[in-house]
């Protein structure tokens, strides 16, 4: 049941984001948008490190002073994933100087319907994994400190859920609950991706370490790719700054506290 709950924070984090189509006409101010991609971001960039890279490092310690060779071959096999990812599916931008007429309009929301919820597989994994350690009982992973992870990541889905469903709703006047649906759907695979991952962890533990960092790697494309760069943009930067620092230190405390 434990577990269960774990998979679908993540979830839930996504749906709530969404459920502020009932409650905003349009989208979120500016400066709330930024300040929430720059808090994801360090939401992210925290759990990449304390629950991801050095449990990988740690599981790793039989290696001696070559302990780091899994968490790196795996990290820059998660950057290569998410870099394939982004050949094969379109970039799309909030700020874009493309018409915005509303067959592009929908397009563009389509697009980045289609790319957060691709990117959500690997914050799924991550999770995943991080239980399948876990219940391997034979790795320093916690339940604490998988559930740290799993909050995390759904602080960070928070913004991407809105980020959806305003959109559907202002530029495609689609209905309040049909747009809520789509917003929540986006983030539908991060449980399946972490119960799939958890089904094959017989096989997977010694390979732990990999699957570990390979997650961070995945996670901190998505944060350089797309988040801080959102966040950075135009002249209200300093939001975006004062949100990373923000969820970079709630992060760090809720993975030492609870790892």
């Amino acid at each position: 049941m434990e577990i269960l709950l774990g998979l679908m924070i993540p979830f839930i984090g996504t749906t709530l984001g969404a459920a502020c189509v009932y409650f905003l006409r349009g989208m979120l101010p500016t400066r709330l948008q930024k300040g929430l991609l720059g808090f994801a971001s360090g939401v992210m960039i925290a759990a990449s490190i304390w629950s991801l890279i050095m449990p990988s490092i740690e599981q790793s310690a039989h290696l001696g002073k070559f302990c780091f060779v899994p968490a790196v071959v795996g990290f820059l096999l998660g950057i290569a994933f998410l870099l394939l990812i982004d050949r094969m599916v379109p970039q799309v931008y909030a700020e874009t100087e493309e018409p915005t007429d509303a067959l592009s309009s929908f397009h563009k929301t389509t697009m980045l319907l289609l790319a957060v919820t691709i990117h959500n597989i690997p914050e799924g994994m991550a999770v995943g994994v991080v239980f399948a350690g876990v219940l391997a009982q034979n790795t320093p992973l916690t339940l604490a400190g998988a559930f740290a992870l799993s909050i995390g990541i759904a602080i960070q889905n928070f913004p991407e859920g809105a980020i959806i469903s305003l959109p559907l709703r202002s530029e495609r006047n689609m209905s309040r609950t049909k747009a809520f649906i789509y917003g929540t759907l986006s983030g539908i695979v991060e449980p399946i991706a972490g119960f799939l991952t958890i089904m094959l962890s017989a096989w997977m533990t010694p390979l732990l370490p990999y699957f570990l960092s390979f997650a961070a790697g995945a996670m901190m494309y998505v944060v350089a790719e797309e988040l801080i760069p959102e966040a950075a943009s135009n002249s209200r930067s300093n939001v975006g700054t004062i949100g990373l620092s923000l969820g970079f230190v709630l992060m760090m405390v809720l993975d030492v506290t609870l790892g």
